[in-house]
């Protein structure tokens, strides 16, 4: 198996980029020929699993009427990724353009580099009227403004659901208990496009909800409209040998699964022995009997939870609904291009886990709805994977610019519009290990449209190969199968490859600072 050329190439124009020293000195852009800019409104959630849409089904009872619309006015990129799945890393990634690796904000509390470029920092030069709103949450994320954007409303760190606190332009002011966030900063970025196209002015509005990062609270509208609702039991949700009785309040209507019903065991595991004979990683035994895993969570708290996430959900699908609304009154619906994605996935029981930051499936992958009916047709579904790294490149290209010299992700709008273009044939991933969530270990990963291969950095346990056509929930581990070695050996190749010529061959490491002088390896409550 060998590499496309496309990814040759991209590796020689990344190991060229990265030789500028300083990335802020010149913002020179070209401008592509014949190109008419786009106002562009991106849509940020926190969270946000891929399959957990309305119109894929995954949750019968899951309402998502605006993203529903998106996909079918607009595109549905099946395969979207993120290079970090952690909120920090990613959202760095997004707004750069480039790996954390590369933009060093390895987790949540990574100082920012003083020299990177946000990619609204070329919309402003262009004469776009730049905004944001919302969660900023890289480095110190005090929430005071940041580069690249003529109007700010900010909020410190993770932000508030109720009574929000908002720096806007560098000034705080405090909400009253009652306001909710979502509806705030919706109404707030409506406010900024209408003040915009009357002054007809191009814009781009950056709207990064808080929804649906926990602890999860949903509008006083949305409480409890999915109490009684079932909650699915994931395919890859074993793991313990020995079975797990079922609290007898699973459901409060069914009691599907009631008290004595094995969780795992012969129901799901076929009675092997989860961490034997399938090889898995003895970190994910580790993490689920944690604080992030179903073990201690394996009760009415994990399932309350999870409805409230989707509960949290639905004014973030809201939000969508009014941007749309307000594009369609302000008659710029067909020629404004409005993305939607998270900023990482989200487990729910898989492999017994819960939260993010591993590189199975559900916690990398993220929802990704583009649409513009000036530029591509409603319905449209992308079949190649596409990463966060390709936000700021599409966006840029919407906008009539090319990409930046610096950045290694791509424009996707070629492939919403159908063309046959090279694309890239497989997609790399990497966690560094954190001080404070020391569960997971620091992951690196290769994925093609149908083999995964992991491999995990500083602890004593097995790597993981998938089949993902075979195996899509990731249940056996082939990393010992006699026949798949050579691929594994290429696979494990690339990845060196890609993170020789993109300078990751160094785990970046920073200053940890604890509040209390117990420097051991855990945390001290």
């Amino acid at each position: 198996m060998k590499i496309s050329q496309y990814f040759f190439t991209s590796l020689a124009l990344l190991g060229a980029s990265l030789q500028t020293a300083d990335r802020t000195s010149n913002l020179q852009i070209k401008k592509l020929p014949n190109a008419k800019p786009r106002n562009v409104v991106f849509i940020l959630s926190d969270d946000h699993r891929y399959n957990y849409m309305g119109f894929l089904g995954t949750i019968p009872w899951l309402q998502t009427p605006g993203m529903d619309r998106m996909a079918k006015e607009g595109a549905y990129l099946k395969n979207a990724f993120v290079t970090t799945s952690l909120s920090s890393p990613s959202r760095a990634s997004i707004l750069t353009g480039l790996y954390s690796h590369q933009h060093k904000v390895i987790d949540n509390s990574a100082p920012l580099p003083e020299n990177l470029i946000f990619f609204p920092q070329y919309l402003q030069k262009m004469g776009y009227q730049t905004a944001f709103f919302g969660k900023w949450h890289i480095g110190y994320a005090t929430g005071d403004p940041a580069p690249g954007f003529n109007h700010w409303e900010g909020m410190r760190n993770q932000g508030e659901y109720w009574a929000p606190n908002v720096n806007i332009n560098g000034k705080w002011t405090k909400y009253s208990d009652t306001t909710y966030v979502t509806d705030l900063l919706t109404e707030h970025a409506i406010s900024f496009i209408k003040k915009q196209n009357a002054a007809k002015k191009p814009f781009f509005v950056y709207l990064s909800h808080k929804g649906v990062h926990g602890a999860f609270s949903p509008a006083k509208r949305h409480i409890g409209c999915y109490k009684d609702k079932e909650v699915p039991i994931p395919a890859s949700f074993n793991s313990s040998k020995e079975p797990i009785k079922v609290p007898p309040t699973y459901n409060p209507q069914t009691k599907n699964l009631a008290a004595g019903k094995d969780f795992y065991g012969k129901n799901l595991a076929g009675g092997k022995d989860f961490y034997g004979e399938n090889m898995i990683p003895n970190w994910t035994k580790n993490q689920r009997e944690s604080w992030h895993g179903v073990e201690k969570s394996i009760s009415d708290i994990w399932i309350r939870d999870m409805r409230k996430y989707c509960e949290t959900l639905r004014s973030v699908d809201e939000s969508i609904i009014s941007i749309l609304n307000c594009l369609k009154e302000l008659r710029l619906d067909s020629s404004t291009l409005v993305i939607y994605m998270s900023d990482n996935g989200y487990a729910w029981g898989e492999h017994g886990l819960l939260d993010k930051r591993q590189f199975y499936e559900e916690s990398v992958r993220v929802p990704l709805l583009a649409r513009c009916p000036e530029l591509f047709k409603g319905g449209t579904e992308v079949e190649q994977m596409v990463q966060n790294v390709d936000i700021a490149p599409t966006i840029l290209e919407a906008a009539g610019l090319g990409t930046p010299k610096q950045m290694v992700g791509k424009s996707f709008i070629s492939l919403l519009q159908g063309k046959e273009i090279l694309w890239r044939n497989r997609i790399f991933y990497e966690y560094f290990w954190e001080y404070d969530f020391p569960q997971t270990p620091t992951t690196f990963g290769v994925r093609t449209d149908r083999y995964k291969f992991i491999r995990y950095y500083g602890i004593w346990d097995t790597n993981e190969f998938f089949d993902l056509k075979e195996d899509p929930f990731e249940t056996k581990n082939l990393i010992g199968e006699k026949e798949y070695q050579p691929l594994i050996k290429q696979l494990n190749n690339d990845l060196d490859d890609w993170l020789e010529s993109s300078g990751g061959m160094s785990i970046p490491l920073k200053r940890v600072i604890k509040p209390h002088s117990d420097h051991r390896n855990y945390l001290n409550y």
